[in-house]
């Protein structure tokens, strides 16, 4: 999970570099290839058949997955990188809420005032960490870095409920990332989501960029899957937050970003109500 959270990161400095020369299509589209490319070449090699008999879920999951991950490719470019991570984090407290609400309305479980604590606090923190976008004019950006979280949460409810059909990993990643591949191509032909560099004028960097954002995305997805298949949930979902950590340092060191206190501060309350309501929330 270690290795996971550092891959990641390196993810999001290529996502952001990238976003220098290419639109936020491009690069999740670039995701979305590579991704496919590698995830049939394991399929290949473990005999896993790429055919679904549940094709509709796994379009429900890639809608919510690609859109996610298109919002939050536009943050890591517009906001600090460290923000745009904890934001995206958030997807844990948001499946706490999606399941507080269900139980609450189907009466399956007794609403845990702990975990309505930790919601709360998790909000607290969002509007901590939005706190410097007003200054900056990157209110917008913000604000589409928690939708991204909520959409996220919704992803990874429905990758549970692929799971729980037999789906293997192999399979549900590779139908996302083709999915991605595929609507992030499409995003192109929407007016003003075309690359900000000429085609001819991009520098070869940046074309080694756009591979690394599906190359680490793709490497620390089947990371993160096999922590979670053999390890703790609640040590996983601990350890993954320090993704954050990284972030931080590789926008201090490569970006020359710096936080504020405030900011600081909602990182910490996102972290914390994020591993309380891995703990407390219903099952």
């Amino acid at each position: 999970m270690v290795l996971a959270t550092v891959l990641f990161a390196c993810m999001g400095v290529c996502v952001k570099l990238a976003s220098a020369h290419f639109g936020t299509a491009a690069v999740v589209s670039a995701r979305g290839l590579v991704g496919a490319i590698i995830m049939a070449g394991i399929a290949w090699q473990s005999a896993t058949p790429l055919r679904t008999p549940v094709p509709r879920l796994h379009v429900q999951r890639g809608l919510a997955g690609v859109l996610a991950l298109s919002l939050w490719f536009y943050c890591i470019g517009h906001l600090p990188l460290a923000t745009a991570v904890t934001l995206n984090y958030m997807s844990s407290v948001w499946i706490a809420v999606f399941l507080l609400l269900r139980a609450a309305l189907l009466h399956t479980a007794r609403v845990d005032a702990r975990l309505v604590a930790a919601i709360a606090i998790g909000f607290a923190g969002v509007a901590l960490v939005l706190h410097p976008t007003l200054e900056r004019d990157q209110l917008f950006a913000g604000l589409l870095g928690v939708v991204s979280g909520m959409l996220a949460a919704t992803a990874y409810v429905q990758v549970t409920a692929l799971g729980r059909l037999g789906e293997p990993e192999v399979r549900v990643v590779f139908w996302f990332s083709v999915m991605g591949t595929l609507l992030g191509a499409l995003t192109w032909l929407i007016p003003g989501q075309g690359n900000p560099t000429a085609l001819a004028d991009i520098p070869w960097r940046a074309w080694l960029e756009l591979v690394g954002v599906g190359a680490f995305a793709t490497i620390a997805q089947l990371l993160m899957t096999r922590a979670y298949a053999r390890g703790s949930m609640l040590v996983n979902a601990s350890l993954q937050y320090l993704g954050i950590v990284h972030a931080s340092v590789f926008g201090m060191l490569l970006f020359g970003e710096s936080l504020g206190w405030d900011t600081l501060l909602g990182m910490a309350l996102i972290v914390g109500a994020g591993v309380a309501a891995t703990r407390w929330r219903p099952a």
